[in-house]
């Protein structure tokens, strides 16, 4: 089995093995990274050059893989990544920042979120799109917005509830946490935390479990999203959180990695100054996890993704300097399987580094 590694895709892959091939999702294209005599791994191929990487996912019933691309839609592909095919009939957003799937009602259904913060859906695979259109009545649309020029927000991330796909949440940055219960028809927002989000994470055991991560930390909800704590802010070593990972069979256990400062600060400072951290009790307690990393990594770890098997798991992460670090014991020990890859960054965050 193959998995992705992206800012704004899937995160969590569960097979009856370890994977040996993983989709890389950079500033310049796909690349993919294979592991040899269960050891070494090595780029082996490369597609889709020139484009800059949103969001990569596997739908398991179909074999395809989708790619949300900056400024050009999104494409999909039938045969690992050698070939692409360009599906945005009905994508009237040209950059797509973040890409969903989920079975509702027997169909498969994808989800594309925009800059500008709009919101698509397709029932037949990416061949056509047609935009929700009931999300962009929310009454807090005039206030969204991003801090860097042109200020402009964008969908995120794109999460469903794990016992019922027709629920779905979605997260702008910045504007906020929204959710429906009905495919879209209807939305809702929530309140109580600072409105850049980056994204939401579900306890698949109970679904009225949150977890959030943004520009001022982790917060967390157990009672579906009516009352907020907040966990972490930025005082934390990973000040300004963004991949966060529950493990699907042991919920306490969490990874959540990002900068020791916002965005606005690397280019004076010469570094995102990353970590990853990792919490056994469900995000109360954090601990540093250093042991494999760089003393200090200057680009930020803007993307990590859970391979999980039987009563085992790996992690990778990637930066925007290019590096993917993995680990096969819970964190404890990290190698540098890849290095010299295009950013794996949002379209700005590596160019504050430059």
């Amino acid at each position: 089995m193959a998995i992705c590694l992206s800012r704004n895709g899937a995160t969590t892959y569960v097979s009856k093995a370890p994977s040996e091939r993983i989709f890389i999702a950079t500033a310049d294209g796909v690349f993919a990274v294979d592991r040899k005599n269960g050891k070494e791994w090595s780029v082996s191929a490369r597609s889709l050059e020139g484009c800059h990487i949103s969001a990569l996912i596997m739908e398991s019933t179909s074999g395809l893989m989708f790619a949300g691309v900056h400024k050009r839609r999104v494409y999909a592909s039938a045969d690992a990544g050698g070939t692409w095919q360009l599906r945005d009939e009905g994508l009237t957003q040209r950059d797509v920042f973040s890409l969903s799937c989920a079975n509702i009602g027997g169909k498969v259904k994808l989800y594309a979120g925009t800059e500008p913060a709009h919101l698509f859906e397709s029932g037949d695979l990416g061949q056509s799109w047609r935009e929700i259109v009931s999300f962009r009545s929310l009454p807090s649309l005039p206030e969204w917005s991003f801090p860097a020029p042109p200020h402009v927000a964008h969908v995120k991330n794109i999460t469903f509830d794990p016992e019922n796909s027709t629920t779905i949440y979605v997260s702008v940055e910045q504007g906020g946490l929204f959710k429906s219960r009905d495919g879209g028809a209807s939305w809702q927002e929530f309140h109580g935390f600072y409105e850049d989000v980056h994204r939401l994470v579900i306890r698949p055991s109970n679904p009225k479990w949150f977890y959030i991560t943004g520009g001022n930390g982790l917060y967390h909800s157990r009672d579906g999203g009516e009352t907020w704590e907040h966990l972490t802010d930025r005082s934390m070593r990973v000040g300004y959180p963004d991949p966060l990972l529950l493990h699907p069979h042991h919920e306490e256990l969490m990874f959540m990695a990002g900068a020791s400062t916002a965005p606005s600060y690397w280019r004076k400072n010469g570094t995102a100054d990353p970590r990853i951290a990792r919490s056994r009790d469900g995000g109360r307690d954090w601990e540093i996890l250093n042991e494999g990393l760089p003393e200090h990594i200057r680009g930020n770890v803007e993307a990590m993704v859970m391979d999980v098997w039987d009563d085992s798991f790996a992690l990778f992460a990637g930066t925007t300097d290019g590096d993917i670090f993995y680990s096969d014991d819970e964190g404890e020990h990290w190698i540098r399987i890849v290095t010299g890859l295009p950013p794996i960054s949002k379209h700005g965050h590596y160019k504050l580094l430059q």
